[in-house]
């Protein structure tokens, strides 16, 4: 705010020229006056009659305050009365008021809206229209400026100070391209202070510029390019087809006048006016098949002046009548089916040249186009060419060779169809083929299975049949004859009939089950060209009861302890089941009814009530208590054979103790090698379990560094040893009979701990036969124990008894070895006393 005020004495007032830009309330000035008498002064401002009040005075401190905004626009100059006053007389001035312009006013468009109208040949650079805005504002705020939007896109400029729009330098308008182009013009002022801002306003219009089209363009036909067919029977003056051309001016287009320049020669005209093209002869009478014509559309003015012409081809084709199918032709003229032998199997890609087939249409043009295809089995065989114009030499070429086999299809036949390409009426015609196959040796003889399973009973005497096996050869003639042989390790015993393929045994051959059950050997298959095949063959010899079940000696000894079973046992040679199952019977008994014997095992025990041999005493007088008894071992076989056996008990009681040792060495009477093979299997145990111990001890004083006295460990042995013997001697419930004591664990039991490594968790299983008696010095311990000697839980009669084992031969140095073991162990349990159990 510029301020420039002059303070005059008591009777002047105040005058001020003010660039006014306050908003209303806003304090503009303050009148100061005094009086030389020093009295209080109050200040007044009042206005013209019917003038508009825009300032209001603070009567005591002289603080001016506009109270209506200013509008330079409307009213630039204010007359006020300023008055001061000491209470007593009063002095007033008129001050005039210039009111300052502000830049507040926008610029604006006059004679809106514009439309510009401008001939498309006006030259580049030329002005086509002036542009003129407004601004109240005076001063810089007043002056305008003028800029178009997008000028890279525009083919116009305007000056900046004139706004005389001009088209840019090096462009030119084209009616025919675009007919209206929008420009749009901003005017923009040139700035100024408005509140204390400086402030810029600007405005835009949109200027059409309609493009006048001018005669500069010449005629262009539409549709091209032109093409028109004459068939045999169109007519002359019959019209073929109309060429169409239009000015290229379409804001004032000219007429057009139509003529032929030439390539008519004399056969076709055209309508000037129109651009029909008529054919104005006979279509017989054209010597040509095709005709191009040169058609000229020229301009013509309103005056009757050419301007302009534009030239274009018409292509006219004389088109003769589909009315010949396609037809097939052979050697001797028109045929419709043909015939060829050939071998089987040729070559792919080989081209049948047997056959001789022509195909032509006699029609002209398109109407003799059509295709050719091989109508049957799919990819065999092809055809060519496939489509044909006119005439052709049919080809029909090998595609597939492995599907010509005389063994699927002795006669192939196809159909040539021949359809015509683009015609409406489509004509066709069709030709057979038939091809006859000859056989060639394309086979190999093919069992009817890869092996053959045969069984024959080990009785069927030398010559007996055992399988057929067959094979086939699909080719025909001597081809498909097969001829049969055998080979192999396995086919020494049998024969085959070359012819029938029938296997059968050798006449002197004899078959065994028990010696060989499974024989196997491969069947041969082969043509007369030597080509074959070959199958395996599996007989198996299936086993005929002819075996009768044998004891080792059909009067055998046996001693019985009461409360134990005695076992006996026959063997029957057959090679399966149930030939080789025996059952076990008593046929005769004196006295009957005292003993049971197990059908499947053998095992003869007396009957359950018999506990002592006082009740044999009170059933028999006989002292002695030696039985004969007679038993019977029946196979399972059909027919069943059957043997027997005499079978002396001598039955007693327990002499020595009731341990378990003495339960042994009664059941080992009959068989001392018993006893000695489990001695010395307790043997090897402990040398075994010696050799361990020492190794740990070894290992165990190897890593301390020290060695251990030899004492402890003997005595950390004595302890475990005796805690497990003492153990097992408490885990053995007395058995309701001897032989109960000594019955083999379950497999899975005894292999728990088959690599003798004594690290099962569960109770250590007792050795395979009592340990030998402890050195004197540890049994004579008076605070420790008795060391006992544990009862075997294990089977000692194998399953399978070696008959050399059983000779009555051997019987008397057993019970030498078997006595002289009883008397040390009498000695021993002397010493010791009886155990308990």
């Amino acid at each position: 705010m510029n301020n420039t005020c002059v303070q005059k004495r008591e009777t002047e007032a105040v005058s001020c020229h003010h660039h006014w830009s306050f908003r209303s309330g806003s304090h503009v000035y303050t009148l100061n006056g005094t009086d030389p008498e020093g009295d209080p002064v109050t200040y007044g401002l009042t206005y013209e009659a019917g003038s508009r009040r825009y300032f209001s005075v603070d009567g005591n401190l002289g603080n001016v305050t506009l109270i209506e905004e200013l509008d330079r626009e409307k009213e630039d100059e204010i007359e006020v009365i300023v008055s001061i006053s000491d209470g007593l007389s009063t002095v007033s001035e008129k001050v005039r008021i210039l009111v300052m312009d502000a830049n507040d006013e926008s610029p604006e468009f006059i004679n809106t809206p514009y439309i510009v109208q401008v001939p498309e040949n006006s030259p580049s650079g030329s002005s086509i229209f002036k542009i003129e805005a407004v601004d109240r504002d005076t001063g810089s705020g007043g002056s305008i400026t003028y800029f178009l939007q997008n000028i890279h896109a525009n083919k116009f400029t305007i000056d900046r100070h004139s706004g005389v729009l001009r088209i840019k330098s090096g462009v030119t308008l084209d009616y025919e391209k675009s007919r209206t182009h929008f420009v749009v013009v901003v005017a923009k002022d040139g700035g100024g202070k408005l509140r204390g801002d400086n402030k810029v306003f600007s405005a835009t219009t949109t200027v059409t510029v309609n493009v006048e089209d001018v005669q500069d363009t010449p005629p262009m036909f539409i549709g091209t390019p032109y093409y028109g067919y004459v068939y045999e029977d169109t007519l002359p003056g019959s019209e073929v087809l109309t060429v169409v051309a239009l000015d290229g001016d379409r804001g004032k287009p000219n007429n057009i006048h139509y003529c032929i320049v030439n390539g008519s020669e004399g056969s076709f005209e055209i309508s000037n006016t129109t651009g029909a093209i008529s054919v104005i002869k006979s279509p017989n009478q054209l010597k040509k098949e095709v005709y191009e014509l040169r058609v000229q559309a020229s301009e013509v003015s309103p005056e009757g002046d050419v301007s302009a012409y534009a030239f274009a081809t018409v292509t006219i084709r004389v088109v003769d009548l589909n009315n010949h199918p396609p037809t097939f032709y052979g050697e001797s003229g028109p045929q419709n089916r043909f015939e060829l032998t050939m071998y089987e199997h040729p070559p792919e890609g080989e081209i049948l040249r047997g056959l001789k087939i022509t195909v032509n249409d006699s029609d002209q043009g398109a109407n003799a186009k059509f295709n050719l295809r091989l109508v049957g089995p799919g990819g065999i065989f092809r055809v060519v060419p496939l489509t044909v114009l006119n005439e052709a030499q049919v080809t029909i070429i090998v595609e597939n060779s492995a599907a010509i086999d005389y063994e699927k299809f002795k006669v192939l036949t196809f159909k040539l169809l021949a359809i015509e390409v683009n015609t409406p009426e489509k004509f066709s015609s069709t030709a057979d083929i038939a091809i006859r196959l000859l056989d060639t040796n394309d086979n190999v003889p093919k069992f009817s299975s890869d092996y053959y399973i045969a069984r024959i009973p080990e009785n069927s005497p030398g010559g007996s049949n055992v399988v057929a096996v067959t094979a086939t050869d699909p080719d025909s003639g001597l081809w498909g004859e097969v001829k049969y042989s055998i080979y192999g390790t396995g086919a020494d015993l049998f024969l085959i009939h070359p012819s029938t393929g029938i296997i059968y045994t050798q006449p002197w051959a004899v078959l065994d089950a028990e010696v060989n059950s499974k024989y196997n050997f491969y069947v041969k298959a082969e043509d007369t060209d030597g080509k074959y095949s070959l199958a395996e063959v599996f007989i198996t010899v299936l086993d005929v009861n002819d075996h009768s079940p044998e004891f080792n000696e059909n009067i055998q000894e046996k001693t019985m302890i009461i409360g134990s079973p005695v076992k006996i046992e026959a063997i029957d040679q057959d090679a399966e089941e149930p030939n080789n199952i025996v059952d076990y019977s008593i046929m005769q008994a004196d006295p009957a009814n005292v003993f049971d014997i197990d059908q499947s095992t053998g095992e003869i025990k007396l009957k359950s009530y018999i506990r002592s041999l006082d009740i044999i005493h009170n059933i028999t007088k006989n002292k002695d208590c030696i039985w004969s008894l007679v038993v019977q071992a029946k196979d399972r076989g059909s027919p069943s054979f059957s043997t027997t056996a005499v079978l002396k008990i001598d039955i007693t009681e327990e002499t020595l103790h009731k341990g378990p040792m003495a339960a042994f060495l009664m059941q080992t009477k009959d068989n001392p090698m018993k006893a000695l093979g489990v001695l010395a299997g307790v043997m090897g145990i402990m040398v075994l379990i010696t050799i361990m111990i020492s190794t740990a001890m070894f290992w165990r004083n190897k890593r301390s560094n020290k060695i251990m006295p030899v004492r402890r460990i003997i005595k950390k042995r004595q302890t475990q040893q005796s805690r497990t013997v003492r153990m097992e001697w408490l885990k053995f419930k007395r058995p309701s009979n001897a032989a109960e004591k000594f019955v083999v664990e379950d497999d899975a039991k005894s292999l728990q701990n088959e690599n003798s490594n004594n690290n099962v968790q569960a109770a250590p299983v007792p050795p395979a036969a009592p340990l030998p008696p402890p050195p004197p010095a540890l049994a004579a311990s008076g605070n420790s124990a008795a060391w006992r000697v544990p009862t075997v839980s294990g089977s000692l009669t194998p399953k399978f008894i070696n008959k050399q084992l059983k000779k009555r031969g051997h019987s008397s140095t057993h019970n030498a070895l078997v006595s002289e073991l009883k008397m040390k162990f009498e000695k021993r349990n002397a010493s010791m006393g009886e155990p308990h159990i």
